[in-house]
């Protein structure tokens, strides 16, 4: 089981259940460290004051928010404590709403609640009564020294603490509302229907495994023919097709594409199946 981030209990009426914080992902980003490129050492980097160019002690320095161009207010960090919340190790469940009312907008990073021992049962218990009921719980927890917004849902028998933003943090929709009615018109009727039956024809259910970040396979697969001493040859990068002007062609020629791609498909899984059929008579 990956490491506890987090022990506490989940708290809602007067029922606790103690419980442990788990990462939900993994970052698998490629990170690179800066080096000179002359003798490879690795680059450090310094604070200078551009005013005397010499370098800054982190001791020596502060933290300043800017209130106008080139003001600033200084916060010193004992003022920064004492608005810290008071620590805390419940995840205090004030609310309970419809699952489809929370905008997945509002949903910043994924965590998994397991139960620790002794609290499996009542556990299990509110799994089982949040997803009869089709609710998500909305609470408090405070965490890495700060107070965050999150959402309790279900996920396959399992508690998913979402981190939640707050709801100024998120854009509102008349101020972009204005930009698509200037660019957007009312739909020509041959176009949305060929665009339904495009949808259609595409759709199918979500299975995360066959999408993959190829950007980093092919960054990885670089690294490790380097690390090997093999040479890369990198192919020039392709030329952009330009934007699409006639939208119906472009539905209609997409539409064949796709039609085109299931008859292969259906071809092959035909072929495939009368091989099979071949061997066994022939065994």
């Amino acid at each position: 089981m990956p490491r506890a981030l987090w022990n506490g209990y989940i708290s809602f009426g007067l029922v606790t259940i103690p419980v442990s914080l788990v990462t939900a992902v993994r970052d698998k980003s490629i990170h690179f460290h800066l080096l000179h490129e002359k003798d490879g050492a690795r680059l450090r980097q310094k604070l200078v004051c551009p005013f005397d160019a010499k370098e800054v002690s982190r001791k020596d320095a502060a933290r300043g928010f800017e209130v106008a161009d080139g003001e600033y207010v200084i916060v010193e960090d004992d003022e920064l404590a004492a608005l810290e919340p008071k620590k805390s190790r419940m995840i205090e469940i004030s609310d309970f709403v419809d699952v489809d009312q929370i905008d997945p907008v509002y949903y910043e990073r994924p965590y998994y609640l397991v139960p620790q021992e002794g609290g499996g049962k009542p556990y299990s218990l509110l799994v089982k009564a949040m997803v009869e009921s089709g609710k998500t719980g909305i609470g408090k927890f405070v965490f890495h020294e700060r107070e965050h917004l999150v959402a309790l849902r279900p996920l396959d028998g399992v508690l998913c603490l979402e981190i939640m933003r707050f709801a100024d943090e998120i854009v509102d929709r008349e101020e972009i509302e204005e930009i698509i009615e200037e660019e957007s018109g009312t739909p020509d009727e041959k176009q949305l229907a060929l665009a339904q039956e495009l949808i259609a024809a595409l759709a199918g259910d979500f299975e995360p495994e066959k999408y993959r970040d190829e950007y980093r396979e092919a960054l990885r697969e670089l690294i490790e023919k380097k690390a090997r001493g093999e040479e890369v040859i990198t192919a020039p990068p392709e030329a952009e097709e330009g934007k699409v002007v006639d939208l119906m062609s472009a539905l209609e020629k997409s539409l064949e594409q796709v039609r085109g791609g299931h008859e292969a498909n259906e071809g092959s899984e035909k072929k495939t199946a009368r091989r099979g059929k071949k061997k066994a008579s022939g065994s």
